[in-house]
């Protein structure tokens, strides 16, 4: 509904226009005694395979048929494999991977997992660029990335668009930020599209501000289902554009199993990074190569911290 149902905002998404694309997933917590379960699997195919693919694969695909009504399930999921066909396998000098240690505080690190093998080299932590051959996304890097024992509880969706022609120049050398649209999908959802305006007062500064919906702010009386409440809920009613179907997940298997495969097959280890934090610091260089702008300055404020205005 945001992109396909506001006519303003499709005509944006794409190469001419997006910088990079940021698909996070991230968990405060570490395996709490069921790594024995995790080891089996890994944080690539726990979150990134599967999650994380789907959230990609409705961000950047073509407009579907429908999406709304008896025909959209099958056009929707068309659209998604379509997408996936055009994405590269992911290849390993485009992946960061970590595992968490333990912090010294009373959080233990992943080997302290008593039910997790001795020398495990299965990592909680995995950022990956992926890249989309086809005329909209062509050179825009897409990156996904998912960890345990991380700062924070976020999952979310990063569109960074590109530097505003000649602000520079316009503005006297003042840095002008790079606009961002997020999609925070828990905790917390919200929609906020971050943009530059003047500083108050009497300086014309720029400012980097947002125009917020957070969703239990705006409809704060409506009730708002759980991913599982909804999901049973479409099971009901017949609608399956939701649930994955046999040629998407073989398509989105063909990404990534060549890099298990080298991964698994020469052991790589992942990089150690303290529990709490954000992880190992060569997954915010690999995000910084690949094109992305981190404004430090900035922080989104939800409108409860600001007090009763």
């Amino acid at each position: 509904m945001l992109r396909f149902g506001n006519s303003f905002l499709e005509p944006l998404m794409n190469r001419d226009h997006v910088a990079t694309v940021q698909i996070t997933f991230k968990e405060d917590f570490g395996t709490q005694g069921r790594g024995g379960y995790f080891d089996s699997y890994g944080i690539i195919r726990d979150i990134l395979q599967n999650h994380l693919m789907q959230v990609l694969s409705l961000v950047a695909m073509e407009a579907p048929v429908q999406v709304a009504g008896a025909a959209s399930s099958n056009a929707i999921r068309d659209a998604k494999v379509a997408l996936l066909r055009c994405i590269a396998p992911v290849a390993l000098d485009d992946v960061v991977l970590g595992q968490y240690v333990a912090d010294g505080a009373g959080h233990a690190g992943y080997l302290d997992d008593a039910t997790v093998p001795a020398g495990s080299v299965t990592p909680t932590y995995a950022l990956a660029c992926l890249r989309i051959r086809n005329p909209r996304w062509d050179g825009v890097p897409f990156i996904v990335k998912a960890g345990k024992a991380l700062d924070e509880r976020k999952a979310e969706i990063r569109i960074q668009f590109k530097d505003a022609p000649a602000g520079s120049f316009m503005f006297n050398d003042q840095a002008i930020a790079r606009n961002e649209l997020v999609m925070r999908i828990q905790p917390d959802e919200a929609i906020y599209l971050k943009c530059n305006v003047k500083a108050p007062g009497l300086k014309s500064a720029p400012l980097t501000s947002e125009m917020d919906l957070s969703y239990k702010d705006r409809y704060a009386e409506v009730y708002s289902p759980d991913a599982y409440t909804r999901l049973l809920l479409e099971t009901l009613r017949g609608n399956q554009s939701t649930f994955v179907r046999r040629d998407e997940l073989l398509h989105s298997w063909q990404i990534w199993s060549p890099l298990l495969e080298q991964i698994e097959g020469l052991r790589i280890e992942p990089i150690p990074y303290v529990y709490g934090t954000r992880g190992p610091a060569e997954g915010d260089a690999m995000v910084k190569a690949k094109g992305f702008v981190r404004d430090a300055t900035y922080a989104w404020r939800k409108r409860e911290a600001l007090g009763k205005l």
